[in-house]
């Protein structure tokens, strides 16, 4: 599922997801739980104040029935008989609580009421112990009452004897006791729950102290200082995030070296077509100014058009270096007949070659022979069997043979690209350094951008290829040439469906390598 960071407005625009703080978001999952934990301290100090200020209560009411029942018995013992009434200080006793009602409740082992208030709901459910008071909650006329239960024994020497005793008592003097506790420990509550709030914000404040100093070291760095942050500055928990910003600060200073010199490169390898397009433009003005010789105009024209094609094809060359680094495309791959490719710029190039004479050919599947497709970029391929082809061509002498070949893997692993000729060959020492932007062989005086050959292993490394030179031949006379063998492997991917087809041959192959 799609987690979308924009939402839509009710006219339908969209609205930009709003910032999260951090120092907000720690301070929230700080503070929410203190203010969720806090309502239930009170209610959970309500029940215990609740249970505290019940228990003397409950002691005293229980004595008090005790007391009762002693009364009613001693009364009975006198009289020889089942008493009527509580004795006059009994009842002094329970009516000198001048907070909450006392009402008492004797009853014989018939269950008849024998004194008392006839108010006292009967208990309900198994009898419990004898000569032990029970206690439990009632309601008397819609009063909830706290009730007293003691049970009696039965004996032989009255026939009715005084079986049950419940004495009740409002809660009054409970829910004033209990209030007091409540007070009591919640209003320093409300002292400190604001206090515990500043000290969680003052120390959340100093706690992401360091955050603002690292963001201020930041901040006031020059824009081409590159160089790492100190994280031993940093705070551990931040420190991978540092190492993070360090690994890409070096990234984008090898990138950002790599481009000036690039582009330092490039400057002066434009210089010199620009240098001589201006020199010749000037020396063609001036025979003409002087009614000079035409043949001398005519040479200055020549080259004119030779700089100019060496400018466009340098031009060309920085272009398709761009497009091979380019990762935007990358990410758009195709399915393409590398065969096609092949056999279309061996065709491309066949004018050039003739003109040098030089014997360009192709070993391989031919068109429409049934190969494997590759998954790619087929333009950049495309670039890269060009560049390789005009390579050969620019090193081959007159009469020497320039070869494109394409083996399918019979394993089904690889398609291999080569491309031989028979020219001068590379010295092992320098089959790395040939592939570095405007590096050129010592010892040649061929006309190039140097560029051909990086661009070659950019689009390699793109496509996941391996790219190899070796020898063509190994020579068997000092004035024979070894030759140069580029082998280009390509994997085999399986294609997915809805792959597009890439261009085969009716595509345009664009400028010249």
């Amino acid at each position: 599922m799609l987690i979308r960071l924009r939402a839509r407005s009710e006219s339908g625009e969209a609205v930009p997801h709003e910032q999260r703080s951090l120092f907000g978001e720690i301070l929230d999952w700080m503070l929410a739980p203190l203010l969720l934990l806090w309502p239930m301290s009170v209610a959970l100090t309500w029940l215990v104040a609740q249970n505290i200020a019940a228990r003397p209560y409950d002691r005293d009411l229980g004595q008090l029935t005790r007391m009762v029942a002693q009364q009613m018995q001693g009364a009975a013992a006198l009289e020889s008989r089942q008493p009527t009434r509580l004795p006059e200080a009994a009842a002094a006793l329970l009516r000198s609580d001048d907070v909450d009602r006392i009402y008492f409740q004797v009853q014989d082992d018939g269950g008849r009421l024998v004194a008392g208030d006839r108010e006292i709901p009967t208990p309900e459910g198994e009898p419990g112990p004898y000569n032990e008071v029970q206690f439990r909650d009632d309601l008397i006329q819609g009063e909830p009452v706290r009730v007293a239960l003691l049970r009696l024994p039965a004996g032989d020497e009255v026939p009715s004897q005084i079986a049950l005793v419940q004495v009740a008592e409002t809660l009054d003097k409970r829910s004033r006791l209990a209030t007091e506790i409540i007070k009591g420990v919640i209003l320093p509550q409300f002292v400190i729950l604001p206090l515990a709030v500043l000290l969680v914000w003052f120390a959340l404040a100093r706690g992401i102290a360091p955050l603002n100093q690292l963001q201020q070291r930041i901040r006031r760095r020059e824009s081409h200082d590159l160089s790492p942050i100190d994280e031993h500055d940093a705070p551990e928990e931040v420190a991978p995030l540092v190492r993070s910003i360090n690994d890409l600060l070096a990234r984008l200073d090898t990138s950002m070296g790599s481009q000036k010199h690039f582009l330092a490169d490039a400057a002066h390898q434009l210089k010199t077509p620009l240098a001589g397009l201006r020199t010749q433009a000037e020396l063609a003005q001036r025979e003409i100014d002087a009614s000079g010789d035409v043949q001398s105009v005519r040479r200055s024209l020549q080259q004119i058009a030779l700089s100019s094609q060496r400018a466009a094809h340098m031009v060309n060359q920085l272009l398709a270096m761009a497009r091979a680094e380019d990762k935007e495309q990358a990410l758009r791959l195709k399915s393409f007949d590398l065969v096609a490719l092949a056999t279309e710029t061996v065709l491309d190039f066949v004018p050039k070659a003739m003109d040098k004479r030089i014997d360009l050919g192709y070993e391989g599947p031919v068109e429409g022979e049934s190969v494997p497709l590759l998954l790619g970029q087929p333009i950049l391929v495309r670039e890269l069997v060009r560049n390789l082809v005009d390579n050969a061509l620019q090193y081959t002498p007159a009469g020497g043979t320039v070869t494109v070949r394409v083996t399918p893997d019979p394993f089904g692993q690889v398609m291999v690209l080569q491309v031989e000729d028979n020219g001068p060959g590379i010295p092992e020492a320098e089959r790395e350094l040939v592939f570095q932007p405007f590096y050129r062989a010592l010892g040649t005086n061929v006309d190039g951008s140097g560029l051909g050959l990086a661009i070659v292993k950019e689009i390699a490394d793109k496509h996941e290829a391996s790219l190899e030179i070796t020898a063509a031949r190994t020579p068997t006379h000092p004035e024979d040439r070894p030759g140069a063998q580029f082998t280009v492997r390509f994997p085999l991917r399986p294609l997915e469906a809805g792959t597009p087809a890439g261009p085969q041959a009716s595509e345009g192959a664009g400028g010249p390598a």
